[in-house]
């Protein structure tokens, strides 16, 4: 693995952030332009690092957004969508996905979602001299962490047993609509998917809670095996995984693990900060993050998915403590039919 931690590169990340993250983006709302330019350039570096097109040859699991966006929730006695009552135009939102086969003959059918959401909320166009919300750390940093950890994985001389999806999901912001919508079409059989580890908001170190240097926390960290594994991870690779008092329950449901988990994936977020100053701001830009911190963080992540990928057994729900109870239940429907 030594040589595999070695390939992430803070430069790197800095390189695919600054234009994730920049102006001419527009703030990567779902849907738009900018959004689209994004797709494309996720698609592209995925070719480049050899991940295998997950959709009939193609890297985007593509989807209507006037369909979609009909069951977006809205508050009682708000109109429906036009969408709803006339026609509109075929606008179609993409999640990006590409896929490092397995090496083993048998745990090659059996995948691990590596995960981050590359919209953000786009601009506001009556705003005197800045409008662009450029999304650097929310979640660019967890864009071009998810291609960073492709680049690294792929260019492994053995690969790890099990399959790795790298993906990141348009619409977060608009209620986990991408996520949700793979959930609900999976790429890849539920039931053969073992874990997700999705990446939010590990850029900024600046928490507002104070600095979070070498320092990562999981969301629901004690519903299932997968907190304890990145924490041994970080254990090995010199950071600090925790669990905290209150965000760590309570954000489980606000990023798009929560899609994964309801279909009974042990799925789960991490992130540097929770809070930091320029949370869904007009100054949330790529010159405040902390590329060296973010490449020691994904230093981490990498043993994790690894020790994910190389073992027999896949995580599990933990099904004595009662907040992972409806995603045992879920697990359990799923597996039904094995």
């Amino acid at each position: 693995m030594q040589a595999t931690l070695e390939r992430i590169s803070a430069d790197s990340m800095r390189g695919h952030l600054n234009f994730l993250a920049s102006d001419l983006l527009e703030g990567r709302a779902t849907p738009s332009r900018g959004l689209d330019l994004a797709a494309e350039y996720i698609a592209a570096q995925f070719r480049v690092i050899g991940l295998e097109p997950a959709v009939n040859d193609s890297y985007f699991q593509t989807a209507d957004w006037n369909v979609l966006k009909r069951d977006l929730p809205r508050r009682p006695g708000t109109p429906a969508p036009a969408a709803d009552t006339e026609p509109q135009p075929p606008v179609i939102v993409r999640n990006v996905i590409g896929v490092l086969r397995g090496s083993d003959p048998v745990l090659k059918d059996s995948y691990i979602l590596v995960t981050a959401h590359y919209d953000h909320i786009g601009m506001k166009p009556n705003a005197e001299g800045d409008k662009i919300f450029n999304g650097a750390n929310d979640d660019a940093s967890g864009t071009v962490s998810v291609i960073e950890l492709a680049k690294a994985f792929a260019e492994m001389k053995v690969r790890p047993k099990r399959s790795i999806v790298f993906m990141t999901f348009f619409g977060e912001e608009r209620g986990l609509v991408g996520s949700r919508y793979y959930g609900k079409n999976p790429v890849f059989p539920i039931e053969k998917t073992v874990a997700g580890i999705n990446i939010e908001q590990v850029g900024r170190t600046d928490d507002s809670e104070g600095p979070q240097v070498a320092s990562v926390a999981v969301t629901g960290f004690d519903f299932s095996d997968v907190g304890a594994i990145i924490k041994q991870a970080g254990d090995k690779t010199g950071i600090k995984v925790w669990k905290h008092a209150k965000n760590s329950d309570d954000y489980f449901g606000r990023s798009d693990n929560q899609a994964i988990a309801d279909q009974g994936v042990p799925a789960h977020t991490i992130s540097v900060a929770y809070a930091f100053p320029d949370y869904h701001g007009l100054g949330d830009e790529a010159n405040k993050i902390d590329y060296d911190n973010m490449a020691k963080v994904n230093r981490a992540v990498a043993v994790a998915i690894e020790q994910i990928a190389n073992s027999k057994d896949a995580p599990k729900w933990d099904e004595k403590n009662p907040k992972a109870a409806k995603y045992v239940e879920a697990w359990k429907q799923r597996n039904a039919g094995k």
